[in-house]
């Protein structure tokens, strides 16, 4: 049982929480469960007693990819997590991240291009967005918050954990990638752009959303095929980006199932 602050489990979680590198803390049922079904190894797991004799816990214990287990005393556990309201367990594994090369090419897919998204609860938003539009990949600009960052992590609800994420990626190198699939580069823009219902999105695409404050940067504006702009009722002049992108990338899935009508 651990009941010490100076714990190394509990040390290399502060310090994995200061890095941006390929270690990546999970926190809770959820997230954590995911990661073993989606094959990951944990190299370690916490969890407090109390959830060691629950059937998932007992499942997490008795998992070949969880390499050590500990209990940890609840109020220790509560205190590193980075949720709001912990409700634990706590587990590390690597989680590399490379750069665009990593993307997989997928014959008349989308790709989401996220220009220095920086709320890492956002990140997380549109990353559950682009799996459960079929997205084949993401791509992250520098500036952009870390897939890995703990919130986005439970905010992605193990889409981070599943979907091709590359990062630092700059705009040149990722079509030079992508150009066997000939993608229209598309961006969401808050006026002027055309409606999601024209067909802009169809096709192989690569749709770029910008900052929260910001938009999209002038140079990616500047290199954009196509603009495409949600129409809102006054007002209201902007939707939060994971809306936003909920928004197209569903009228595209429409548009995909119903044969572009």
């Amino acid at each position: 049982m651990i009941e010490s602050r100076q714990n190394s489990h509990l040390k290399a979680i502060r310090k994995v929480r200061r890095s941006k590198g390929d270690a990546a803390l999970l926190e809770g049922e959820h997230l954590v469960r995911e990661a073993t079904r989606s094959g990951l190894r944990l190299a370690w797991l916490l969890l407090t007693p109390q959830q060691a004799e629950t059937d998932w816990g007992s499942e997490l214990l008795r998992s070949p990819l969880v390499g050590t287990s500990s209990l940890i005393a609840p109020e220790l556990l509560a205190e590193v997590c980075d949720a709001d309201t912990p409700h634990g367990p706590v587990a590390l594994c690597e989680l590399p991240r490379r750069g665009v090369e990593t993307l997989p090419l997928v014959a008349g897919g989308c790709y989401l291009l996220l220009d220095r998204i920086q709320d890492p609860g956002n990140l997380g938003a549109l990353a559950r967005v682009a799996e459960a539009t079929g997205c084949a990949g993401l791509a992250l600009t520098p500036g952009c918050a870390h897939p890995n960052h703990p919130r986005a992590l439970r905010a992605s609800a193990g889409s981070l954990l599943r979907l091709p994420t590359g990062i630092d990626a700059a705009v040149e190198p990722l079509l030079s990638h992508l150009e066997p699939l000939a993608p229209t580069l598309v961006g969401l823009a808050a006026h002027g752009g055309e409606d999601p219902g024209t067909g802009a999105l169809d096709g192989p695409i690569l749709l770029a959303l910008g900052s929260e404050g910001e938009g999209l940067s002038s140079a990616l504006a500047d290199r954009l095929d196509r603009a495409v702009t949600i129409p809102l009722a006054p007002p209201v002049e902007s939707l939060n980006v994971a809306v936003a992108a909920a928004v197209a990338l569903f009228e595209r899935r429409r548009r995909q199932r119903t044969g572009g009508t």
